[in-house]
């Protein structure tokens, strides 16, 4: 079948608004690999990562779905192309006009479980991080010896200001675990490999698009995953980097960062409580987090003496109760780009 006949029947179906942009010269749809890449005007920065995937050290065949969110302009789509078209990678690149990280990462999903019917794993990396060379292999390899319907790996910061490296253990860039093995859930999306069976039972669209501009669709597609029973597995191994610019490291964008890590938290939580009894639980559940916080806080600067650190509990508690009465950041909703 060629990239043609492929891409009228997957890419239109259903979402006749989306556009498909570059495709390689032919797509097998017998492949069982396909890493998704939400794209949104970082063009260099996917450059380098997908040149981090051209040199994977793998026997095993995959395919990249590329999904530029940035209808006005499409910085990705030559970069997309150049790779297409040189045959350094195989695979796709389609425009998703309706902007937000939800429907980002729902279409290059949707696309890849459709265009590839032979597809068992579909991992997923952002626009902004750079895959090891044995990443998809590592993935691929913990996911058929353990069995598990989800598995997640490190993503390390990589700070432009190398001053900044102190924050490597921060809460806003640490990774969720440090060992491999089983683990109850995952947190983030940005390296990650989900098997076909999850998204049939999950349902879709996977990302809810409450979280669109919030962020954190991905915290809550785990959570459903988790209520759902399926298993989940940290792989040490299967590490990425993520390129950290010198905005990120500033005060500012860290209270930002935690204050809207509550806000999360709390829609999360508010998603799983459909009575009264648990909202009200929930409510003294956040009413006793501020001044718990307090006391972590003060834990942290004694111990670790890291008073940037300390303040991470307190702008979560807050960002949850402030997300209570409908007060939280939008950090995914783009200002216009003056051409």
């Amino acid at each position: 079948m060629t990239s043609t006949e492929l891409l009228e029947r997957s890419v239109t179906s259903g979402h006749p608004e989306r556009a498909w942009a570059a495709a390689s010269d032919t797509l097998d749809p017998s492949i069982g690999i396909v890493v998704c890449i939400p794209s949104f005007r970082r063009p260099q920065h996917l450059r380098m990562t997908l040149e981090s995937l051209a040199a994977q050290r793998t026997a095993r065949r995959f395919a990249v779905v590329i999904v530029d969110n940035d209808a006005a302009h499409c910085g990705s789509v030559p970069v997309a192309a150049e790779f297409l078209a040189s045959g350094q990678i195989h695979g796709l690149c389609v425009v998703e006009p309706r902007q937000g990280n939800c429907y980002a990462i729902n279409a290059a999903f949707e696309l890849a479980l459709a265009t590839f019917p032979g597809a068992e794993h579909f991992l997923m990396i952002d626009d902004d991080e750079i895959a090891s060379p044995g990443w998809i292999e590592r993935m691929v390899a913990t996911a058929e010896a353990t069995g598990a319907d989800l598995i997640g790996g490190p993503v390390w910061p990589d700070f432009h200001d190398k001053a900044k490296r102190a924050l490597r253990d921060h809460p806003a860039f640490a990774p969720a675990y440090r060992a491999s093995g089983p683990v109850p859930v995952i947190y983030g999306s940005g390296n990650c490999l989900v098997r076909r069976a999850v998204f049939e039972k999950v349902g879709t669209p996977a990302f809810d698009l409450r979280f669109n501009f919030l962020g954190g669709g991905d915290t809550d597609f785990f959570y459903r995953c988790m209520r759902l029973g399926l298993r989940f597995h940290w792989a040490a191994d299967a590490t990425i980097s993520e390129t950290v610019p010198q905005a990120r490291t500033r005060l500012g964008w860290l209270i930002t960062r935690g204050l809207r890590i509550g806000a999360i938290n709390y829609h999360v939580q508010r998603k799983a409580t459909p009575t009264l009894l648990s909202r009200m639980k929930l409510g003294l559940k956040l009413a006793a987090a501020l001044p718990l916080s307090l006391f972590h806080a003060a834990r942290a600067v004694l111990i670790e003496r890291k008073a940037i650190v300390a303040m991470h509990p307190m702008t979560v508690a807050l960002g949850s109760a402030l997300a209570a009465v409908g007060i939280e950041p939008h950090a995914y909703k783009a200002s216009k780009i003056v051409s």
